[in-house]
């Protein structure tokens, strides 16, 4: 990350730890050939995931960000046990037990548009302590309407990671940063998947997760 933000600043600096690490994620646990992957997700997260996908107008993922599990339908389903336990529990259980955490948060998260979000949060809780649950409650009661549109489930012709477009997020934000357009794929641009669709040749082979690289970041 040290390097990618010298290229891109200090924003937008989460969407790209975000993209990666999901990723590798996924792929380290088809390496090792898990039934599931487990997240630390805890309440405030989940509470804060809602608001930014209000926020964002994001349907596809307001519809699934409060499921405790996610990725059913996919190779390695992904659960969130400590969906409903509030991050000060958890902090508190990791001291009293002297067990070893990270109580550091990253360098470049104050810039994250997610910071606002979990500001507005912990106002909301020294006014109402159940706020976040009630969030989530929110979040887990919405219904999405039978006539929305919602993005269709593919794979990325690249790598084969899961993608509802031509190219995976991650394939995308590393061929900007490799050709130096460090901005291409941020927000609501897809021009990798939009301009340059008559250059990119159909793959074939499995559609593993595992089975091909993501690409590799040139520096």
């Amino acid at each position: 990350m040290d390097e990618i933000v010298k290229m891109i600043g200090l924003k937008n600096n989460c969407t790209f730890c975000g993209v990666f690490r999901r990723q590798a994620l996924d792929r380290g646990a088809a390496l090792l050939k898990v039934d599931k992957l487990a997240t630390g997700h805890n309440a405030d997260d989940i509470a804060e995931t809602v608001l930014l996908n209000i926020l964002r107008g994001d349907i596809a993922r307001l519809s699934r960000c409060t499921s405790i599990v996610t990725g059913e339908d996919g190779p390695i389903p992904r659960c969130k046990p400590f969906k409903y336990t509030y991050e000060k529990e958890i902090v508190m259980y990791a001291y009293f037990k002297r067990l070893d955490y990270f109580s550091t948060e990253c360098i470049y998260s104050p810039n994250a548009y997610r910071g606002f979000a979990r500001e507005f949060i912990k106002d909301l809780e020294r006014i109402r302590p159940r706020a976040i649950l009630d969030i989530i409650k929110s979040g887990e009661n919405f219904r999405i309407s039978t006539s929305t549109k919602m993005p269709e489930q593919g794979t990325c012709e690249r790598c084969g990671y899961i993608s509802s477009q031509k190219w995976c997020k991650a394939c995308v934000l590393l061929e900007g940063l490799n050709r130096g357009l460090p901005k291409l794929g941020i927000g609501r641009t897809r021009g990798l998947n939009n301009d340059d669709k008559k250059d990119t040749k159909k793959t074939n082979g499995t559609k593993s997760i595992e089975s091909k690289q993501c690409g590799t970041l040139d520096f």
